[in-house]
C-alpha cells in the first residue's frame, strides 16, 4: 500500500529540530549544503535580491505584478508567510505545490544528513532548487533578515540589488543603530552591479554609499538617479529612471510609502535592462496584491460583527518605521472617521517605538496578547506601552474578536474604521480565521 506523502507543516516542524537556535545568521552551513547539492544558487533565471527593513515585500510585489503583466515569468521568495508556508515561494507566478516542497526538504534534509542547520537555511535551499530546476525568465529575491550574512546571499552575480527603507529593527542581530543596520543590509551589493535605493536616513545612507565605494556596486539614489513625482492627472505618476520615463497609474496598496517602494520596483525593473511594456505597468501597478500590509477586509465573521458604514483593517508593520506609515495612512486617508486600534506584539518588539508616531491618530487602542505565541506581550504590558507612547484610550481585550465587540458596544456607530496592527503572526492569524 502506497503511503501519502506526510503534511508540509510536519516536515517543517521536523526541519526546526536541525539547528538548536532559530536564527544563526553565518552562510558557512547554507554554502556547504548547496554545494552538495551542485550549487543550485548558480542556476536560478536572472536575480533581482532585495534588502531592506520595510517595504521588502511590497517592492518585490510590485515588480512581480508588473513583470507578470507584460507577460514574463516569474519566480519569487518571500518571508515571513501568514497562514501558510507555501507562500514564501512562487513558482513561475503559483505558490510551491505541497508535494513538490515536501520532495525537496525531504532530498535535502538526506543529503544534509543531520548536521546542523536552521530552518531559514535549509527552506532557502529548498527555494533556490526549486527555482534552478523550473525555467523562468526572472527571479525575485527577498532577504529574510539583515544581508551580509543572510542565507539568500549566496548568489553571486544578481542582475540589481534593492534596498528599501532602512530603520531600526532586529537590533539584538543587526545592530543597535541605524548605521550598523544599514552595514548588515547593503552587503547584499556586487561588484559591477546596479544597487536601487530609496531615500534613506543621512546615518543609513553614508555607510551605503561607503559600502558602494568599497565594493564597486553602482549606487542608484532616490532623488538623484530615480524619482516617482505626481505627474499631474489624478492618480498619475511619472517615473523618471536612467533608461526610461513611464508615465503610471498610482499603486493599488495603499499609503505614500507605497509610492516609495512602487518607484523602487520601477527603478528595479529600469536598471535592470528588461523591457517593461506600457501596457504591463498599468496592469501590474493597478493589481499589485500584498497581504496584510494596510489590507482592507470585507469578509469573514470580524467583517460581519462591524456596523455597515465601518471598515476594518489589518496590517503587520511592527516597528518604528511600520509604525510612522500607518500614522501617515492616518493622516492622509484616514482622518475623515475615529480610528481604533487593535494591537498584539511580540515582545522582540519595541512596543512603544511602534506606538508613538500612532498615538495622535487614534480614538482608541485595545491591547492583545497574540493567541499562540510564547514570545507575545501580554495585554497588560501592552498596555503600559501604549500608555507611555501616548495613547490617552487605552483598554485591554483578551482576544481580537472580543476587542472588536467591545469597540462596537462603546461607540457610535456612526461611520468608523477598525485597524488591527502590531505583528505579521498576529495578521496570520486573523487571516485564518476572517481572511
Amino acid at each position: 500500500m502506497t503511503m501519502s506523502p506526510p503534511p508540509v507543516d510536519a516536515v517543517l516542524e521536523r526541519m526546526t529540530r536541525l539547528h538548536p537556535k532559530l536564527i544563526d545568521l553565518s552562510l558557512d552551513r547554507v554554502r556547504r549544503l548547496l554545494a552538495d547539492l551542485g550549487n543550485p544558487q548558480d542556476k536560478l533565471p536572472p536575480v533581482i535580491h532585495v534588502a531592506g527593513t520595510n517595504g521588502k515585500g511590497s517592492t518585490i510585489a510590485t515588480m512581480r505584478a508588473v513583470l507578470e503583466a507584460g507577460g514574463y515569468k516569474v519566480h519569487a521568495y518571500t518571508s515571513p508567510h501568514l497562514v501558510r508556508f507555501t507562500e514564501r515561494i512562487r513558482l513561475v507566478g503559483s505558490l510551491i505545490d505541497e508535494d513538490l516542497l515536501i520532495a525537496l526538504l525531504e532530498h535535502i534534509e538526506e543529503v544534509n544528513a543531520g548536521r546542523p542547520i536552521t530552518f531559514f537555511e535549509i527552506t532557502t535551499v529548498a527555494a533556490f532548487l526549486a527555482f534552478a530546476r523550473i525555467p523562468a525568465d526572472v527571479t525575485l529575491l527577498e532577504t529574510g533578515m539583515g544581508g551580509r550574512l543572510d542565507a539568500t546571499n549566496v548568489v553571486v552575480k544578481p542582475l540589481v540589488t534593492v534596498l528599501t527603507s532602512i530603520s531600526m529593527d532586529h537590533t539584538q542581530f543587526l545592530g543597535d543603530t541605524v548605521a550598523a543596520i544599514a552595514a548588515e543590509k547593503a552587503a547584499i551589493m556586487k561588484p559591477g552591479v546596479p544597487c536601487v535605493s530609496v531615500a534613506q536616513h543621512p546615518d543609513a545612507a553614508a555607510v551605503i554609499d561607503a559600502a558602494a565605494t568599497r565594493i564597486g556596486a553602482m549606487m542608484k539614489w532616490q532623488g538623484r538617479n530615480w524619482r516617482m513625482e505626481p505627474a499631474g492627472g489624478a492618480g498619475k505618476y511619472l517615473f523618471t529612471g536612467e533608461h526610461a520615463s513611464w508615465t503610471v497609474p498610482r499603486p493599488s496598496l495603499p499609503g505614500r510609502h507605497q509610492i516609495e517602494n512602487a518607484g523602487a520596483a520601477l527603478a528595479a525593473l529600469d536598471q535592470s535592462g528588461i523591457a517593461i511594456p506600457d501596457f504591463a505597468l498599468r496592469q501590474g501597478l493597478k493589481n499589485v496584491v500584498w497581504p496584510a500590509r494596510a489590507q482592507r477586509l470585507t469578509k469573514g465573521p470580524l467583517a460581519q460583527t462591524l456596523p455597515n458604514a465601518w471598515e476594518l483593517w489589518l496590517d503587520g508593520g511592527h516597528n518604528a518605521g511600520g509604525g510612522q506609515v500607518l500614522a501617515h495612512l492616518a493622516a492622509d486617508q484616514w482622518a475623515d472617521a475615529p480610528l481604533h486600534l487593535v494591537c498584539g506584539m511580540l515582545s522582540t518588539k519595541a512596543a512603544e517605538d511602534f506606538l508613538h508616531p500612532l498615538a495622535h491618530h487614534a480614538t482608541s487602542l485595545t491591547t492583545i496578547e497574540i493567541p499562540g505565541s510564547a514570545i507575545s506581550y501580554s495585554a497588560a504590558e501592552l498596555a503600559m506601552a501604549a500608555a507611555n507612547a501616548g495613547f490617552a484610550s487605552v483598554r485591554r481585550a483578551a482576544s481580537v474578536q472580543q476587542a472588536v465587540a467591545a469597540i462596537v458596544m462603546d461607540y457610535p456607530k456612526t461611520f468608523a474604521r477598525v485597524l488591527i496592527c502590531g505583528a505579521l503572526y498576529l495578521a496570520g492569524e486573523v487571516l485564518k480565521e476572517n481572511g
